[in-house]
């Protein structure tokens, strides 16, 4: 749900992108020495990532390991030493990094009347919710909910959907404009078996269909196995990564997880 923009200078003559990593597509997001700290006690240290544009890249770990620290430290959202830089390669520069976000839990007391027209539309349009609904702004929802087949929850209330409901409402906001990195804290929990077939027909669907990056944090391994392009085992800092072969079948996942 959140958009973000994450300063950085706005040209240079070549992308931090090695010859061998450009391949990746027109884009690049690179994380570089990302550190959170809480006193003196470290949660994460010095991470250094290269998000690839076109690949779903899936963040495992313990309970405690960093994975959702280091979500809120890529939104802006906890204080962290390090940059995040974003370089457009076709345009040879380096704008604001525009990121879409779908949260693990959204709170949403019970008997709210807020529909999920009301939650979209003060989310794309600048009019307040409770002004009469504007058949323009209805119909925009309405087609953006439909990439996802939740056009039909469009005038339910938002405290009345299933997790596998409001999933997909999530994403349609998040993908509204198009990110350059999409990120999903935990996005199968809580969720049915159907709510999960249909989740991953979605991400399929988002990879597809869409020019930009994802970071999933996940504890399903089926998932990760099945559509994972790289994984990173995190426990405080990076302790391997590699495509889902590599991470799962490694002596560093098994110490973690055995």
């Amino acid at each position: 749900m959140t958009r973000v923009s994450t300063k950085v200078p706005r040209k240079r003559n070549y992308t931090n992108c090695s010859e061998k990593e450009a391949a990746c597509g027109l884009h690049c997001i690179q994380a570089k020495d990302i550190t959170v700290r809480d006193g003196s006690h470290i949660i994460l240290d010095k991470i250094n990532l290269h998000i690839h544009c076109g690949k779903i890249s899936v963040i495992i770990g313990k309970n405690g390991a960093g994975k959702s620290t280091l979500i809120k430290a890529i939104l802006g959202e906890r204080k962290h030493e390090g940059t995040i830089e974003f370089t457009d390669m076709k345009q040879n520069s380096m704008p604001a990094l525009k990121i879409g976000y779908v949260p693990q839990h959204l709170n949403i007391e019970r008997n709210t009347p807020v529909s999920v027209y009301d939650l979209f539309a003060g989310y794309i349009s600048n009019a307040p919710v409770f002004f009469r609904k504007s058949s323009k702004v209805y119909q925009r929802v309405k087609e953006q909910l439909q990439i996802f087949e939740a056009q039909d929850l469009i005038d339910k209330r938002v405290c009345d959907l299933s997790g596998g409901e409001l999933q997909r409402v999530l994403l349609s906001v998040a993908i509204t404009p198009v990110p350059n990195l999409l990120l999903l804290d935990e996005p199968v929990s809580g969720i049915d078996h159907n709510g999960m077939e249909l989740f991953y027909k979605n991400i399929g669907k988002l990879k597809q269909n869409y020019d930009l990056a994802m970071i999933i944090v996940s504890h399903d391994f089926e998932f990760v196995k099945k559509y994972a392009d790289h994984v990173i085992l995190l426990e405080k800092t990076i302790l391997r990564e590699g495509t889902p072969e590599e991470v799962l079948s490694s002596d560093e996942f098994r110490r973690i997880f055995g």
